[in-house]
């Protein structure tokens, strides 16, 4: 882990640096500051820094990635992200991830050999695996640029003030999370790629939260009258393996009997308990039985889900015998969603009170499996299900960060809304037929994604929204805030709405968000101008497009049928 005690004080940049009220003797200056190191701040950083910039990047927790490391979840990709639609950057992390496996496990000759080796053999994707994997791929990404002194990295420092001068950022004040010490950060451009957009109300960026109206946006699945605290779930994830015979069994999380009881009060209805074999089908929201067997030779049931293998991050069988104890599988499903209060715009009391029921919640779900849980054998629980807290890195087992699925979101001067990409929608804008349907087309573009539009219950008590979408396009002008001139949102802060959201957010597409980003920056620093020059300019914006997909960012996509 890099010494975040180390600090290094970067040059001043071409521009003239803003002077800041907030300036004190600890100080540091760059030419792009990134606050949040998530999937978003990473590739921002690996960007801007290609591109010559000095970088300082702060991160919440002590680990960088996000979603891939700190919240535990691996990636959930679209089905030709080993072709196309990802960035040349996003798949070299992702060799990267293979190659650390054949250099560091002892893995079977044919797994080794496997040139599309999945890790942990998950349904989700077609690279599960450790998080902690992904923490060493990316810190060995970003370490010769810290140690040449290019990039300064600032773990365990949340934001707490920015200093706005007229429309621009001058300054944003960082406290460590370990000695309460605050440094001030100065730089040209700042880029937002926090998990919940925690930059824009320090800076008086204009954003919007949860559910917007059908009357604003237009859209099919919106409902009648905005709904600003109605946000997304968000999970707090573990690991666990499995050992027969053994008895793991953790205590009697406090609030179990809360949770065991539970039954969601949803609209459309969920069917019965939270914690039982049975949910929410997301596209259809009938019943949707789905089975749990941690055994290594338990047998598959043909169309039903095994919770146990669709998240599963480590497959002992391939590794040599004996070096691989057993299968680990990652615990981010609906049975373990939180929906009952959000973790932003409300005081830090109500964070910290949902965050902890979060965590029983998770805790509760672990408990049950090891205790109550029905078997198909007619057994009940599976006591040796193990805590593997060697995985996220903390005492009680759990992520260090919980799974965020809905930020705040930019007033921007682009938002994509759902006829944009959503393929029912589309094809009531269009009138034509599904096969013949497209995303929107941005001349703006700047990056290509695919997802389903897969909105998880929320607290305003909707139950799932999953929508076919098309592979669409990232438009410049959703990175860009309307009013603010020097902040570039790299995250799932960008303009879209709470259901375009639902496709904008995962892995690949928030690493091309925030590569985007950094390249977008660091063009602004270069040519001593406004990110939002590039847009507003039609001659700068193709000069960067083309630079961008020297760089390998797509910024279109072949034609494609809908996922």
């Amino acid at each position: 882990m890099f010494n975040r005690r180390t600090f290094l004080k970067h040059s001043s940049t071409s521009l003239l640096l803003l002077p800041s009220a907030l300036a004190q003797a600890h100080s540091l200056r760059a030419q792009v500051v990134i606050i949040g190191a998530g999937v978003g701040g990473c590739a921002a950083a690996l960007a801007a820094l290609r591109n010559g910039m000095t970088v300082i990047m702060t991160e919440e927790t002590d680990w960088v990635g996000g979603q891939l490391t700190a919240q535990a979840v691996p990636p959930d990709e679209h089905p030709w992200i080993e072709q196309f639609g990802g960035t040349q950057l996003y798949r070299r992390y992702r060799s990267n991830i293979r190659q650390y496996y054949r250099q560091h496990y002892r893995l079977m000759p044919e797994a080794h050999s496997n040139e599309l080796l999945n890790p942990g053999g998950g349904s989700v994707s077609k690279l599960t695996h450790e998080p902690r994997v992904s923490l060493a791929v990316l810190e060995q990404m970003l370490s010769p640029y810290i140690g040449g002194g290019q990039l300064t990295m600032l773990l365990q420092h949340k934001p707490v003030r920015a200093d706005v001068t007229g429309d621009k950022i001058a300054a944003v004040a960082v406290k460590s999370l370990t000695t309460g010490q605050e440094r001030t950060l100065e730089a040209p451009v700042f880029i937002d790629a926090t998990e919940q957009g925690d930059l824009l109300p320090l800076s008086k960026t204009e954003y919007v939260t949860g559910f917007e109206s059908r009357k604003t946006t237009g859209e099919l699945h919106a409902p009648e009258t905005a709904q600003p605290a109605n946000i997304q779930s968000f999970t707090v994830c573990f690991a666990i393996g499995y050992e027969e015979g053994r008895d793991h069994t953790i205590p009697k999380p406090k609030e179990y009997t809360f949770w065991r009881d539970y039954v969601p009060a949803m609209k459309p209805a969920w069917p019965g308990k939270l914690l039982s074999w049975s949910m929410s089908n997301p596209t259809t929201l009938a019943p949707r039985a789905v089975t749990f067997d941690p055994r290594p030779n338990a047998a598959v049931t043909p169309g039903v889900l095994n919770l146990w293998l669709y998240r599963r991050i480590g497959a002992a069988k391939l590794h040599q015998p004996g070096a691989f104890g057993s299968d680990i599988s990652l615990v981010n499903w609906p049975q373990n969603d939180y929906w009952l209060g959000n973790l932003h715009e409300v005081s830090e009391a109500e964070v910290a009170h949902h965050l902890e029921r979060g965590k029983q919640l998770s805790l509760s779900l672990l408990y049950w499996m090891q205790t109550e849980a029905p078997r198909a054998d007619g057994k009940q629980g599976w006591p040796g299900l193990r805590l593997r807290y060697d995985q996220t890195g903390t005492e009680d087992g759990l992520a260090k960060y919980p799974y965020i699925r809905e930020s705040r979101r930019i007033q921007a001067e682009f938002t994509v809304v759902e006829h944009h990409v959503g393929a029912e929608a589309r094809m009531k804008a269009t009138g034509k037929k599904l096969e013949e349907v497209t995303a929107e087309s941005f001349a703006d573009s700047v990056g290509v994604g695919s997802y389903r539009i897969d909105l998880h219950p929320s607290s305003g008590g909707d139950n799932y929204i999953d929508v076919s979408s098309l592979p669409f396009q990232i438009p410049l002008g959703a990175l860009l805030p309307k009013r603010v001139e020097n902040l570039i949102a790299a995250a799932k802060n960008i303009g879209v709405t709470h259901i375009t959201n639902g496709c904008y957010r995962l892995h690949p597409a928030e690493w091309n968000i925030g590569e985007s980003a950094g390249c977008l920056a660091a063009a602004a620093v270069k040519g001593n101008t406004s990110p939002k020059a590039f847009r507003q300019d039609p001659k700068k914006l193709a000069a960067f497009q083309t630079s961008i997909r020297a760089q390998g960012i797509e910024t279109n996509w072949p034609q494609l049928t809908p996922r």
